[in-house]
């Protein structure tokens, strides 16, 4: 009789493969330059609404009408840039999760424990936070989704300005995160804040939506036969009673993110490389610039701390969001036997889970959904989230910072590539041609270091027999 196998434990937050490392480096890359113009949006829309001079013409910008009224779009700006903007936003959120289920961490249902638990906990503990606070404070329960969303450019905007080094196994995980938070997000949307329906639009959305799917199934190829599809059905979804911006994830969800043979990459991949500079550099910048518009005093910032709604979207966002993240996670790894990378301890963890407190763009978004008609409270629980993403951030900053300089050596590790063929070194430890290569780069800088040895050696003999030579000065005349 056999002795059973031993199984070695699951690493939790654990090293990327390659060809996730490299997908995860490039969406970050366009999501951090995004939210450094996100982050240029919001102040810029703070300083147009505060300034007195400038307010008017802010107020009169964002509620400017356009669009052709007989088709029921004769909309705001902001209204086109929460609309119709995030839709992009949303369409390049479904296309990330249909590639994480079918290519990425999430296509393992061991690997996708943790980050699917995590966000789920990231969700249920901000509400749960909001629900208390405001119950004991006699507030409205309107506004308990608005703490669960995380906003991943701006988050990834801090982690550029801060210039912390995070191993990518964190960055993944805080993507993936995100993905998935934004997932549910809309699905609170459509389920939570849908008005009267309206079924004759809604199933025209429904009819546009699978003739899309059939397009892509045939092969049919073409921006110019997409584009025009895409924009009605968005049109019928927004008259139909649901939030647009479920016609931008449905669409994106029926892309193939799987590669055939031959292929460099899938078609959502290549989509997706080509519409998410657009979503991040223009489509949530502009839905920042409109919506972050608020007017910010004094009494306003001490009015979120006294009211029950307002402090419960900071007491969400900042505790709630780092509790349960953390919490998920622990209890993850805890129940599935998986440790932590060795690489990695808790408090980088929790450090993470403290960003995700910084919940802008959809926050926002949810915001103005939950309390639709009460001007007021809009502005109030904006706010909030603006003030509750500063906390959040300044205190992810302080924790990061704290283990930076073991983020920076993990960082070096994960980028060093000695023998120059464009593949990190860990990926290649396993391979004997690698350790060819690299045993021949040691030979040639040994070859190098004797040649200048030897020259070195040559030219200090030869000084040394010249009469009169260095170090012979006593025959200087004074």
């Amino acid at each position: 009789m056999t002795a059973p196998r031993p199984t070695t434990p699951r690493k939790a937050l654990g090293r990327l493969s390659l060809p996730e490392r490299t997908y995860v480096a490039d969406a970050l890359r366009t999501e951090t330059v995004g939210g450094v113009l996100l982050l240029a949006a919001a102040v810029i829309a703070l300083l147009w609404a505060n300034i007195p001079a400038l307010h008017d013409s802010y107020e009169s910008v964002a509620h400017y009408h356009l669009g052709p009224a007989a088709v029921g779009l004769d909309l705001s700006v902001a209204h086109w840039a929460a609309d119709g903007l995030l839709a992009i936003f949303f369409f390049v959120a479904g296309i990330e999760l249909k590639r994480e289920l079918v290519a990425g961490d999430l296509r393992d249902p061991k690997a996708a424990a943790l980050p699917v638990v995590a966000a789920l906990c990231g969700m249920a503990v901000p509400a749960l936070v909001y629900t208390l606070t405001t119950v004991t404070g006699g507030g409205s329960l309107d506004g308990w989704a608005v703490p669960t969303a995380t906003d991943i450019a701006f988050a990834l905007a801090v982690l550029a300005v801060i210039g912390t080094s995070l191993p990518s196994a964190l960055r993944a995980f805080l993507l993936t995160l995100a993905v998935v938070d934004d997932l549910f997000a809309i699905l609170i949307i459509a389920v939570f804040f849908t008005a009267d329906l309206n079924f004759a639009a809604l199933g025209g959305a429904v009819a546009g939506l699978v003739l899309f799917w059939l397009l892509l199934r045939t092969g049919v190829r073409g921006w110019y036969v997409y584009v025009p599809l895409g924009l009605v059905v968005w049109a019928l979804m927004y008259n139909s009673g649901v939030h647009a911006t479920v016609a931008g994830v449905a669409m994106g969800l029926m892309l193939r993110c799987h590669r055939r043979e031959g292929e460099d990459r899938s078609p959502g991949e290549r989509i997706e490389h080509l519409v998410r500079p657009l979503s991040a550099g223009l489509a949530v910048p502009l839905f920042a610039l409109f919506s972050a518009g608020v007017t910010v005093s004094g009494g306003a910032l001490a009015g979120v701390f006294t009211q029950p709604e307002t402090l419960g979207v900071v007491l969400g966002l900042v505790v709630g969001k780092a509790l349960g993240i953390f919490g998920g996670t622990w209890l993850t790894a805890r129940f599935t036997r998986a440790s932590l990378s060795d690489d990695l301890a808790w408090a980088d963890v929790f450090a993470v889970a403290t960003l995700a407190g910084i919940g802008f763009t959809v926050s926002l978004l949810i915001g103005e959904l939950a309390f639709d008609g009460d001007r007021t409270m809009t502005n109030e629980v904006k706010v909030a989230v603006l003030l509750s993403s500063l906390i959040a951030a300044t205190l992810a900053t302080v924790l990061l910072k704290i283990r930076n300089a073991k983020y920076r050596r993990l960082w070096e590790d994960e980028e060093r590539d000695e023998d120059a063929d464009g593949i990190p070194d860990v990926y290649e430890e396993d391979d004997p041609a690698y350790h060819l290569r690299l045993a021949a780069v040691y030979e040639r800088r040994a070859a190098e270091h004797r040649r200048i040895a030897q020259e070195k050696a040559a030219a200090r003999h030869g000084l040394a027999e010249v009469p009169g030579g260095a170090g012979e000065d006593h025959h200087r005349p004074a």
